[in-house]
């Protein structure tokens, strides 16, 4: 199929060398091509969308060709523990655990960006995990802490709050006091 394409995407390059393409031009020799590739002559993966012509796959097939090193895995469900267990583990042995929407480096919710912000002022070790990624884990950190919603920050294995808390305690120096004892992160490479 790919080399189908390429031979065809050749054939229209060389073919329309000769002077400089209009845009509409353009549009009406590759609308074929792509309406070719498009009609489903190749195959069609689980969990994949067409978009201007193009078929792009939104999962990872298990290719026998891929090495297993090198296949997607699941760390929370390859585990022996319980996602109970797993969050009760998280809490106690990082001193600051956040429960967020995406992840420090990319926050996929407002709240979630907030409370990283406001943490990262005071240069500890965080560590996260991203509850987009499996809900029922969302769910076992609701049971645990008994809060509704997220980001949920815990400090030297204590329920703080959401990104309002954490931002209240700041600004009232709170969040300092509580934060004592928590070696930064320059600290801890020392």
């Amino acid at each position: 199929m790919w080399k189908r394409f390429s031979t065809q995407l050749y054939r229209f390059a060389a073919a329309n060398l000769s002077s400089p393409p209009s845009p509409s031009r353009f549009r009406s020799s590759i609308s074929p091509l792509c309406r070719s590739f498009a009609s489903g002559s190749g195959t069609k993966a689980a969990g994949s969308f067409n978009q201007h012509g193009m078929q792009y796959s939104t999962t990872v097939p298990s290719d026998p060709d891929t090495h297993e090193d090198f296949r997607p895995t699941d760390k929370l469900q390859s585990s022996n523990l319980s996602l109970d267990d797993i969050v009760e583990k998280d809490v106690k042995d990082n001193p600051v655990m956040i429960y967020m929407k995406g992840v420090p480096e990319l926050p996929r919710c407002g709240f979630s960006s907030l409370a990283v912000r406001v943490l990262k002022e005071y240069n500890v070790p965080l560590s996260a995990r991203n509850i987009l990624e499996d809900p029922e884990l969302k769910n076992a950190v609701k049971a645990y802490s008994h809060w509704p919603t997220f980001p949920q920050i815990f400090i030297k294995g204590e329920f703080v709050g959401g990104s309002d808390i954490i931002l209240n305690m700041h600004q009232t120096g709170e969040l300092k006091e509580k934060l004592k004892g928590v070696a930064t992160d320059q600290e801890r490479s020392e």
